[in-house]
């Protein structure tokens, strides 16, 4: 049942209501109810949070929930300052917990009800809507008694609206799906690509499970064979971790920060594959999919290699791989078999963790923009492509777009996405990817900082985003909070991040691009 703002202020200055919390901001004075506040901790570290509002410093793991951490000064229109060992977050019950950053915490005290005079009363440094009334001391020192709900109210109406609704709109924490993808023709074969000792290759996207951030090492086990690395902890699994490099035969170099593990099926086991980077997600129609010539079928090291996908008229070309031919020497196989028997073993060990308790999992690709970790639901990304040297200019166009691309015969919008959420737009380097998703039926470019990994993420970890402002709680819907990792990752609703009139301006564009194109032939 929600609580009328000014029943709750009326509260706080209730005679069985006498004990606050203290705290000083910019010199002076301030204090919550004492009932309001859950607890009072240091300044965490936060996951900033696009298309929020000025006040918010971001989200906190608050020992595996999600908290908002506000700015108080900027709530209080106060002038900034750097944080330092004495600021504190004060965690209070707002519907939601939230979180306002303090200069510092003084003390919790009890005071006499008569001496605090109501806010009407009183003129002070801050706005008036926000205070319940002000403490007079016997020293003549006064503490300004805020209004929890009233600050709340005046930056996050959304949180004010779901406390009173019961919760957030199903509709706005639906899950992309099969309908993203209307029209598209199923004739396409999904990669992903990555180089080793300087060549491309490729998997099915079907093949593969995840891809993760090689660790500065795996961990080797004596007597082993040669063919496996060692393994590393996925999750509370053992993962058997094979160098691509060692199944080509090439010299197996130290791990470096740019190796990722590409995590892949084989019969009813999974192993990681040690890459040297991982380059692209790609979707290319079959026509360009060739069988790997007679010719030089007798090779030993073309058994793996099961096709060859033909881009940019021929000069590109990327070796598709078979997870199958891979690992077909009976010695590697019976070296990961061992590895999952004493994966076997550990997760005997462990009983009271059975796999329902892990629940269903999600398929994300993960980027980064602004040093914070955002995630799109694979099913919507079409492809992950590099940023061209140039891109088709635009007048008279919205900001965040950046121009048109020419993708092996199609015109696409590409939008930076920095831009679109507010971040500021960022020098243009070597690991900025377009990622190209598909909004509206129509596919749309988006270019972020880097392609981090494509995780697959446990649906008992994922929870509504705390809904900040309109904007922000229809772009990231959702939060996967992966405490044990130290990670929150940002999960973006594709279908919000072009409203319909944008869209269809983009769309237009592309049009155009294409009639003066035939125009000039």
């Amino acid at each position: 049942m929600s609580v009328d703002v000014d029943e709750a202020a009326a509260a706080d200055l209730d005679e069985d209501n006498a004990d606050y919390v203290t705290f000083d901001m910019l010199g002076e004075r301030y204090a919550f109810p004492m009932r309001r506040v859950q607890e009072i901790i240091r300044m965490p570290a936060v996951v900033k949070v696009p298309l929020g509002p000025p006040s918010l410093e971001g989200l906190a793991n608050l020992r595996g929930r999600v908290l908002p951490v506000v700015n108080l000064r900027q709530c209080c229109q106060m002038q900034q300052a750097e944080h330092d060992e004495t600021t504190r977050v004060i965690v209070v019950d707002g519907g939601v917990p939230l979180g306002f950053v303090v200069d510092r915490v003084a003390s919790v005290i009890s005071i006499d009800p008569q001496a605090l005079e109501p806010a009407d009363a009183v003129q002070a440094t801050v706005r008036s809507d926000v205070l319940v009334g002000v403490i007079k001391s016997g020293d003549g020192e006064m503490t300004t008694v805020l209004d929890v709900d009233r600050l709340i109210g005046s930056q996050f109406a959304r949180l004010t609206a779901q406390r009173a609704g019961g919760g957030r709109d199903a509709a706005a924490t639906r899950v992309p799906g099969d309908e993203d993808r209307e029209g598209e023709s199923d004739d396409t074969l999904e990669l992903v690509s990555f180089a080793v000792e300087g060549q491309e290759y490729a998997l099915p996207i079907d093949q593969v499970q995840e891809i993760v951030q090689a660790p500065e090492s795996v961990s080797h086990v004596p007597n082993a064979g040669s063919r496996v690395l060692g393994v590393i902890d996925l999750r509370g699994r053992l993962l058997p971790v094979v160098s691509m490099r060692q199944v080509f035969g090439l010299p197996v170099t130290p791990l470096e920060p740019q190796n990722r593990i590409v995590v892949v099926s084989l019969d009813d086991s999974v192993v990681g594959v040690v890459m040297d980077t991982v380059r692209e997600v790609l979707r290319v129609p079959h026509q360009l999919v060739a069988p790997l010539p007679s010719v030089v079928t007798g090779d030993g090291r073309a058994t793996e290699v099961e096709s060859v996908v033909r881009l940019e008229d021929g000069k590109r070309l990327v070796s598709v791989l078979s997870v199958n031919r891979m690992f077909d020497s009976p010695e590697v196989r019976d070296e990961i078999a061992d590895y999952r028997e004493d994966d076997a073993e550990m997760t005997t060990e462990r009983a009271g963790q059975s796999d329902d308790s892990r629940g269903d999992e999600e398929l994300f690709v993960v980027f980064r923009l602004d040093d914070e970790e955002y995630a799109v639901d694979v099913d919507t990304v079409q492809e992950i492509i590099r940023v061209p040297e140039a891109l088709i200019r635009v007048p008279k166009s919205f900001d965040f777009v950046e121009g048109l691309v020419n993708l092996r015969g199609t015109v696409l919008p590409v939008v930076d996405l920095r831009t679109r959420l507010g971040l500021g737009r960022a020098e243009r380097d070597e690991r900025q990817r377009i990622v190209v998703l598909i909004i509206g039926g129509a596919r749309t470019g988006f270019i972020v900082d880097s392609v981090a990994e494509v995780a697959r993420v446990g649906r008992n970890v994922l929870e509504p985003a705390p809904e900040l402002s309109a904007e922000q709680a229809r772009v990231v819907s959702r939060v996967a909070n992966l405490p044990d990792q130290q990670r929150m990752l940002l999960l973006v609703q594709v279908d919000q991040l072009l409203e319909a009139s944008q869209a269809e301006v983009a769309a237009e564009l592309c049009e155009a691009a294409v009639d003066e194109a035939l125009a000039g032939v």
